[in-house]
Parts: C-alpha cells; sequence; structure tokens
C-alpha cells in the first residue's frame, strides 16, 4: 500500500485548525469507486457481501409491515453500491407542553393502532393485500406534528475508517474547537449507545445525528426502520399488523452470519471516496483549497483523521480493528460532530426508534438522555469526501448548488461564510472548483 506524509491536525495562532506535516510516514486509507475490497475481506467475500446489500427483500423475508426501501442499496448507490443517492426519508413531531420535543403518535388502520417510539415516518406498507384487504396500514402525518422535515440518504463508502477512528479523537476536536473559537464554533461528541454491546456507549458518528458509533448498530436500525426486517439487535417490529414472519426475521445463514452481519463487514472492506484526480491537480483546484483553509471552513469540515492502530478493541469490545483499517490516514474533510449551522431541523433521537425497546431499561456507561435532546437543532458536519456525486446537499437535499449550501451556512458557521462572501468572484469560484475535486 502506498505510503504519503500524515497530514495530522493541530492548532494554529489564530486558533482555528490546520494541518501541518508530520515526521513519520503514515499508511494511506485506499481510496477508489472500483467496487473492490480495501483488503479487510477477500475479494470474493466482500462481492458476496455486496450480494446482500443489494438483494430486494421480499414480504416472505419480513420486510414491512412498515418500510421506506427493500435494498439497502436503494438508498446507498450513487456512483457504486454504498454511496448516496437522491432518496430522503421523512421525520416529525411537535412541542409538549413544556417546549420538549416529544415523539409523534401516528394512528393507522383507522386507529386501531398507534405508531409512537419514534420520529420516522415510514413512505410505504404492504397492506392492504390480497391476505389483508381491509388494514390501511399506510402511515400519515397527524396535523398535530408540527415539526417536519426531510432527512437524505448519507455516503456509507469508507465507514469503516470513520469507525475506527479513537473516541478521544472525536473528543479532542470537540475541545479544541470551543476552546480556540471561544464557544462560536464548539461541536458536541456524543456518548451513544453501541446496540451490541448492552451498557457500553461510543462516540457517536454515523446518520444525521450522530446516533451511532458502531457500523453494526446502524445496520441493524436501518434493516428494522427503513426495511422493516427484525434482527438480533432489533427483535421487535414496528408494528404487529400485517405481520406474517416469526421474529427475529433475519436469520443466521450457514455460515453463521446474519445479513446484518454481512451489511457490516460489506461497509468495512470499503474503500474510501477518491478525489478527482485530474481536477485536483489543476492551479484553480489548488488555489481554492488554499482559501478553503484560509477561510478557516477546515475548522469543521478537517481534511484528515488517523485511525486506531490495528488490534485496538473497539464498540465496547465486540470488534477488533484489523490491519486493513489500522493506523491509516484518511480524508473525509468533516469532524462528525454535531454543530448547529441554522438548518438544524429540531428534531433529537428517538431512543427506541435508534437503539430498540429493550435500550430504555438498560443503563449506559456515559449517556445522557439530555445530551440527545440538546442536539434537537444540530446536524453533524456534512464530511465532503465524494461531494462531487451529490445533486442535493445539506441534511434535507435542498440545496441544489455548492453556493446554496454554502450561503445556508448560519449560526456556528455565519463567520465563515461571511468570509467566503467577501472573496472575490475569481476567489470563489476556485473554492467551488476545490469542491468538485473532492
Amino acid at each position: 500500500m502506498k505510503t504519503m506524509i500524515g497530514l495530522g491536525f493541530a492548532f494554529c495562532a489564530v486558533g482555528s485548525l490546520a494541518f501541518v506535516p508530520q515526521v513519520s510516514q503514515t499508511p494511506e486509507a485506499p481510496a477508489a469507486l472500483d467496487g473492490q475490497t480495501n483488503g479487510l475481506a477477500d475479494q470474493t467475500t466482500h462481492a458476496a457481501d455486496q450480494d446482500k446489500f443489494d438483494e430486494f427483500e421480499q414480504i416472505s423475508d419480513g420486510l414491512g409491515p412498515l418500510y421506506n426501501a427493500q435494498s439497502c442499496r436503494e438508498c446507498h448507490q450513487n456512483p457504486v453500491s454504498g454511496g448516496i443517492s437522491q432518496t430522503t426519508e421523512l421525520r416529525v413531531g411537535h412541542r409538549g407542553p413544556n417546549g420538549q420535543f416529544e415523539n409523534p403518535s401516528i394512528p393507522i388502520a383507522d386507529g386501531k393502532a398507534v405508531i409512537t417510539g419514534r420520529t420516522l415516518v415510514n413512505d410505504r406498507a404492504i397492506c392492504p393485500s390480497g391476505a389483508f384487504p381491509d388494514i390501511e396500514l399506510q402511515e400519515r402525518v397527524p396535523d398535530t406534528e408540527k415539526i417536519q422535515t426531510f432527512r437524505a440518504s448519507l455516503n456509507l463508502l469508507g465507514d469503516g475508517f470513520v469507525e475506527a477512528v479513537p473516541d478521544q479523537t472525536l473528543l479532542d476536536i470537540a475541545k479544541k474547537q470551543c476552546h480556540t473559537r471561544h464557544g462560536r464554533i464548539c461541536g458536541q461528541a456524543l456518548y451513544v449507545p453501541i446496540v451490541e454491546a448492552p451498557g457500553k456507549t461510543g462516540v457517536g458518528r454515523f446518520g444525521w445525528k450522530d446516533q451511532h458509533a458502531s457500523v453494526l448498530s446502524f445496520s441493524g436500525d436501518a434493516y428494522l426502520n427503513e426495511m422493516g426486517i427484525t434482527s438480533r439487535l432489533f427483535p421487535d417490529e414496528i408494528t404487529l399488523l400485517c405481520n406474517t414472519v416469526a421474529e427475529p426475521n433475519d436469520k443466521p445463514g450457514s455460515d453463521g452470519l446474519e445479513d446484518i452481519d454481512h451489511f457490516a463487514r460489506f461497509i468495512r472492506a470499503t474503500k474510501a471516496p477518491p478525489r478527482d484526480a485530474a481536477l485536483a491537480q489543476t492551479a484553480e483546484a489548488s488555489e481554492g483549497s488554499k482559501l478553503f483553509d484560509k477561510i478557516e471552513c477546515n475548522t469543521c469540515h478537517i481534511r484528515s483523521l488517523l485511525t486506531a492502530p490495528a488490534g485496538t478493541a473497539i464498540n465496547g469490545g465486540t470488534f477488533t480493528v484489523p490491519d486493513a483499517l489500522g493506523s491509516k490516514q484518511f480524508y473525509p474533510f468533516g469532524d462528525y460532530l454535531l454543530h448547529d449551522v441554522g438548518t438544524g431541523d429540531g428534531i433529537p433521537i428517538a431512543m427506541v426508534e435508534h437503539y430498540g425497546k429493550a435500550a430504555t431499561r438498560q443503563t449506559w456507561l456515559n449517556f445522557s438522555y439530555k445530551n440527545l435532546q440538546t442536539g434537537a437543532n444540530k446536524v453533524r458536519t456534512a464530511p465532503l469526501w465524494g461531494v462531487r456525486t451529490r445533486s442535493r446537499l445539506m441534511h434535507d437535499g435542498a440545496s441544489l448548488t455548492l453556493t446554496g449550501a454554502i450561503l445556508r451556512h448560519k449560526g456556528e458557521a455565519e463567520e465563515i461564510t461571511e468570509k467566503y462572501r467577501r472573496l472575490t468572484p475569481k476567489e470563489r469560484d476556485a473554492v467551488l472548483t476545490f469542491l468538485r475535486s473532492l
């Protein structure tokens, strides 16, 4: 594997995050959109895992009763499996008498049942059908739910490297941001439950609200809430109406692995999104890169991170960083922290939805339900690697141009947005060219 001079982060005199060359050479995470493994698994295994990721689920597999998609790739496939898509999901809620956010109560089947414990509203249902012609299962948003948003599907490519970043790295970034920017920019790191390690937590980094620290937890969550398929991690259906398949739907195969295990291994074995090498080498992109740092976009869109050494136990001891992921430098252009940049949707993490019913009866190390609430108007910094493959930007997909996305940054990012505004037209064009190279 090729190596390069590692680009670690440091704090310069003006108080922003800057990047300085380190003395030691650090292996670089492989980056390509070629569908090949990063080395965590052999190519035959990786291809088989992708087949599971791409597979369309049927009602006989446990699809539904409420769901959004029939396959992982429906939401994660541009330009290859594991990438992003134009797909969005719908979330709603309301404020209670005390002003705090409350999850919605959504009646289905003409009021025979009520969906609670989550903010997601599924767009599809398996009933009415030939077997259940009289059950109207489709969720519809009640007039009481005034807080509404769409959230865009996220890129999963390279997330094995993201998972392998030490919690302490993210905590240190948050602490230094808050200190050097005197609280004006202050990323929030959340300790969130690791579903496969009851009682254990990790610093969240996956999902728009940083609701998961583990790729396996993320996979189990999505399998249930996006496809309606239960597993050992999420064994409870959203509703039992129209449900005909025994729980958990996801059962081990001949290799002893469930689908969620194949999903997690596939994601962990993907390569990082690469840059557009030709565009990146142009003088305009090079100048744009310098301006990106000069106006301090790199305060939150951190260029590089370093994974933990191979052999490090993470996710509450349930996963050990392998050689393919250990001590690798990668370039996500994101800090994986929550920030208030004026676009937050007001919807916090729903405990039952993302961690299961059993989670509410479990004591979790370093966990604070209050902290989930404080993240309501914050979103995870969007990692910019692969941004050139996205036609819709920001958490809601509502920004259709890079310029539009930049100018939407308010709140913590207001000062940096103003610096961008003050650039000359030629300088702004250079920044955009740089972004298009990512």
